[in-house]
């Protein structure tokens, strides 16, 4: 068995806060290492292909994290709206704890990557699917078409994420609850007779 990564989640973790604060393009890799604390020679050991490569597992780590506050939320929410303005609120207090520096860390890697990199575009295709699959599930399980939970899922994705660049922008969190409550009306309205 081979010995554990020792240092490979810190470069990780270390990519996704620098990533969410600054973007991809105006990290470096020693920016990296420097916050990591890890030796520089282990980012090359755990990551082969370099930035591109951190910048992929930085999609990951990031869309796993994203999934598993949803998959928290939803049991912990009676309806998908719930759900939604619950997630609102986590990032909206996330934002106003950043002092409105922090960004969604996979959003600034797949506008500058994606499509050019096929592999930072493949995880961060993956990572949409599995929140869009959630929301929908759920949307379906409340009554809402499946055609029509699909797209209301990706609706959703895409109004939080515009909702966070304003709340940075503008620093408030009032657009990330807008549309928390907005989408919380279309899902109910679309499980009306």
């Amino acid at each position: 068995m081979p010995p554990p990564a020792k240092h490979r989640q810190s470069i990780v973790d270390a990519a996704v806060t620098l990533f969410r604060q600054r973007g991809y393009a105006a990290t470096g890799t020693a920016d990296i290492v420097a916050l990591s604390g890890a030796p520089k020679g282990s980012l090359y050991h755990y990551f082969p292909g370099g930035k591109a490569a951190i910048g992929q597992a930085a999609v990951e780590e990031a869309g796993r994290r994203i999934l598993e506050t949803l998959e928290d939320l939803s049991r912990q929410s009676n309806t998908c709206g719930d759900l939604v303005k619950a997630h609102a609120r986590l990032l909206a207090g996330w934002m106003a704890k950043s002092g409105y520096r922090d960004g969604a860390p996979m959003t600034t890697v797949l506008l500058e990557n994606a499509p050019h990199d096929p592999a930072i575009t493949a995880s961060g295709r993956d990572a949409l699917r599995a929140w869009r699959g959630l929301l929908s599930t759920r949307l379906v399980a409340e009554g809402v078409a499946t055609e029509r939970a699909e797209r209301l899922a990706s609706l959703t994705v895409a109004a939080l994420d515009g909702a966070l660049v304003q709340a940075r922008v503008e620093q408030s969190e009032q657009p990330l609850h807008w549309a928390a409550e907005e989408l919380a009306a279309l899902y109910e309205a679309a499980n009306l007779p």
